[in-house]
């Protein structure tokens, strides 16, 4: 039977993170909100999870969920290499609405689907999120709706659709963004945006420079678009210190502001997602 757990209440939110990290362990679905719409995730590592995931969704191996993590130090033990490009994004939109197609390290025992040796990953901007992904380590996760219907907003329209195929369900109040994450694939020798959203293509080129679209010709990696076309939007160890998620502006530009809202602890003190400098990739 499914458990909503009402998070805006300090007592609910601590008691929900745990059940939301013992349901993942047990390799069950968990529903969290995140800076874009609410997404469902499990254990990233356990293949009947994630494909009780896909069934849930009404979907198959041919599109793999993205995966969720609560650090970049997290993130890189899951790609081969960022590439050229991927560490620059990373410290200008991390956390934040940007997924990022990396080839997977080879070395990891997952199975995520058909991903032809890549990986959708994103680190949100979401204070909830990145305390339950801090505790589960990384998470596939898919936004929280049936296929073929409009992406939850709310833990309410996420249950509405998925019922008691999740155990539990996180309600941090309406997600942020209206917009989906942007995704970029970096698997190739130039990053290739691959569907624009919450972070503009202008903001994207800004870092990389050049950037190929559905207009240019040009050869892309084999990434699994499919698989990453619902980021929602998903092991590392348990965090000692709280992230924050307030991003330092650069002295010459503002930042821009965190969309509401895809990472336990007493709720006293609040993760803080704060980027990780160049130096240090850890939280």
């Amino acid at each position: 039977m499914s458990r909503r757990y009402d998070c805006s209440e300090p007592m609910e939110r601590t008691r929900g993170i745990a059940e939301a990290f013992a349901a993942a362990r047990r390799g069950e679905l968990v529903v969290l909100p995140t800076d874009t719409v609410y997404g469902v995730g499990v254990d990233a590592f356990m293949p009947p999870a994630v494909e009780a995931l896909l069934q849930a969704k009404g979907r198959g191996r041919e599109m793999p969920p993205p995966v969720l993590v609560g650090s970049v130090r997290a993130a890189t033990a899951l790609v081969e290499d960022l590439g050229t490009y991927g560490q620059d994004l990373i410290d200008e939109f991390w956390p934040g609405a940007l997924t990022l197609i990396c080839r997977a390290n080879p070395n990891l025992m997952w199975d995520l689907g058909e991903t032809k040796g890549t990986v959708a990953l994103r680190m949100p901007m979401h204070e909830l999120a990145v305390e339950l992904l801090k505790e589960t380590g990384p998470l596939a996760v898919s936004s929280a709706n049936l296929s073929g219907q409009p992406a939850a907003r709310t833990a309410a329209e996420a249950e509405k659709m998925l019922g008691d195929s999740v155990s539990v369900y996180l309600d941090g109040g309406p997600s942020g963004h209206a917009e989906p994450s942007t995704i970029v694939d970096l698997t190739g020798s130039v990053p290739r945006l691959l569907r624009a959203g919450a972070i503009s293509e202008e903001k994207i080129r800004s870092v990389v420079g050049v950037l190929l679209t559905d207009d240019d010709d040009a050869p892309t990696g084999d990434s699994d678009e499919k698989g990453a076309e619902d980021a929602a939007d998903a092991p590392s160890e348990p965090a000692e210190a709280k992230p924050s998620l307030t991003k330092p502006a650069p002295a010459d530009e503002p930042t821009d502001a965190a969309d509401g809202d895809p990472k336990p602890d007493t709720p006293a003190a609040k993760p803080s997602l704060t980027k990780d400098t160049p130096a240090e990739q850890v939280d």
